[in-house]
């Protein structure tokens, strides 16, 4: 139509891929600058909490279900929960700041502007944010089983999850530990993408089915993701199902979270930087981007 002005045409409906990694780099530079370290704490905890109610939800609505793909299409699902919740709520998930902080300290490289105390507090992000998934994870897993029974349907479909995500430990030795972070390294490229698509939405319905599409995929493939392989140990454990803290961290939760941060950094924030690195057209504050 003619004489149409750009006033006149409907915002947006998300952000330019090539503006995603500008928007999460900022976001990334942000946290590791602005909050302090209990904060980040606190933000870390909760989404070990979060990531724990998806691991419960996906156990919970697949039970009972015979028909193995139907059973993933279910788990993925419910996991999904999980991670939309940390989205909105802005909790830190390590494997969402797995893509946040390359894609800070590759855009400062742009600049050079205060790249090493940028490093200092990335580093202290990143650790934090790891250690706080695992204690929200470990400690609402044993909160759940403590006060809750969901019956044997429940703890057979649960144990059964958790061998899945054990299950390179029968292949054992280095061989074993390099297939799980391979695996890890997958994960990370679907969750990773997961916080890509969801940064790129610009409504709530528009960031979820993007988290939806790919944690489903993530999920069905049995992929290895370290706070979520973390909530499900802190399920299993208590109610006698696990393998064990220490074989269930040394070959559960370690090698899926080195695949998670170098499928992160090589699969989605380097590609997107490289393909990005060029002329990107401004935003106006309405969402349009002038022709």
């Amino acid at each position: 139509m003619t004489g149409e002005s750009e006033t006149d045409l409907p915002p947006s409906q998300f952000v330019a891929p090539e503006r995603v990694l500008i928007e999460m780099a900022e976001a990334g530079a942000k946290r590791a600058c602005g909050l302090r370290a209990h904060q980040v704490l606190v933000l870390s905890v909760m989404a070990g909490g979060f990531i724990t109610i998806g691991a419960l939800f996906s156990t919970l609505i697949a039970t009972g279900t015979d028909n193995e793909g139907v059973q993933r299409l279910l788990e993925g699902f419910g996991f999904s929960v999980g991670f939309f919740l940390v989205v909105l709520s802005g909790a830190l998930l390590f494997t969402e700041v797995n893509v946040e902080l390359p894609a800070t300290l590759l855009g400062k490289r742009r600049d050079r502007l205060g790249l090493p105390p940028l490093r200092t507090a990335i580093l202290k992000l990143w650790l934090l944010a790891a250690i706080g998934n695992m204690i929200g994870a470990f400690v609402l897993g044993q909160v759940i089983v403590y006060v809750s029974d969901y019956g044997a349907g429940f703890e057979a479909l649960l144990d059964e999850v958790m061998s899945t995500k054990m299950r390179f430990q029968d292949v054992g030795g280095a061989e074993g530990f390099f297939q799980a972070v391979l695996s890890g390294v997958v994960a990370n490229w679907l969750v990773g993408m997961a916080a890509f698509l969801a940064t790129m939405g610009r409504t709530i319905i528009g960031k979820y089915i993007p988290v939806l599409i790919t944690v489903m995929a993530f999920v069905a493939g049995g992929f290895l993701h370290a706070p979520a392989n973390m909530a499900y140990l802190s399920l299993s454990q208590p109610l006698g199902y696990g393998p064990g803290w220490g074989d269930g961290l040394l070959w559960s939760v370690l090698p899926a979270a080195i695949g998670n941060i170098i499928g992160a950094f090589f699969l989605v924030a380097l590609p997107f930087y490289i393909a990005g690195n060029r002329q990107v057209p401004d935003e106006t504050d309405d969402g349009h981007v002038p022709a």
